[in-house]
């Protein structure tokens, strides 16, 4: 018997100009891993692009489960702090639309995966602040890193992923003060960092990662959440 997939939105960003084949024009922007990540778990990825927020609701009613992708530092003016000089610049109108779209997929009960950027804009979404920089979980400029992140046990984390398990890295910030509701569900081996942050208390299927999961082989993360929106 033939099971359909589940379709899953995933957050993309505009880049004022990209090159490919004779082109260099402005484009929406993905990385390969997150589309290649879902379909090796089983589902179909549909890229969704920065657009007006008051639409997000609609985007997020057509798929089964939502990913918001790494990337930008989120604005520090989203969390009430100033900003500080090793903070990023802003992304203003992605921080709107994922805001929107994580909004969207907690008040109607889509599965939802935060991925590194997408894991602290979670925690922005319910309130949460961040740590603006910390050293030691980028090795060199585009280059991932990797360390072990130990699961909390008894946590949706911790069921997915229940031993010690070395991840892709690229993150020079991280979760500071825990947005409402929100858990953590695993920690760096070395520094304490806290690497997952979920909600507590069966309020849906609601994750975030620090790491990147979509620049590893381990799909359990990505296949959980599909499992989920299936």
């Amino acid at each position: 018997m033939h099971v359909s997939k589940p379709l899953i939105g995933i957050s993309t960003y505009w880049e004022t100009s990209a090159r490919w084949g004779v082109w260099d024009l402005p484009a929406a922007l993905l990385p390969a891993g997150y589309p290649r990540l879902v379909q090796s778990a089983g589902g179909i990825a549909a890229m969704l692009p920065p657009d007006e927020p008051a639409l997000a609701e609609a985007a997020v009613a057509r798929v089964d489960g939502l990913v918001i992708a790494g990337g930008a530092d989120v604005d520090p003016e989203r969390y009430g702090a100033p900003r500080e000089p090793r903070t990023g610049p802003p992304a203003p109108e992605r921080d709107a639309w994922e805001l929107a779209l994580i909004g969207a997929a907690l008040a109607s009960g889509t599965p939802l995966l935060g991925i590194c950027r997408g894991m602290q804009l979670l925690n922005v979404a319910l309130g949460g602040t961040l740590v603006q920089h910390l050293d030691g979980h980028v090795t060199s400029v585009g280059v991932f890193g990797r360390h072990p992140v130990k699961p909390v046990p008894g946590t949706l984390y911790g069921s997915i992923a229940p031993e010690a398990t070395p991840v892709p890295t690229y993150h020079h910030q991280s979760v500071d003060r825990l947005g409402e509701g929100l858990v953590p569900s695993a920690y760096a081996e070395g520094d304490g960092t806290v690497e997952a942050i979920e909600l507590a208390g069966g309020g849906g299927w609601v994750l975030g990662v620090q790491w990147h999961p979509e620049m590893g082989s381990d799909t359990r993360v990505m296949a959980a959440l599909v499992g989920a929106a299936r």
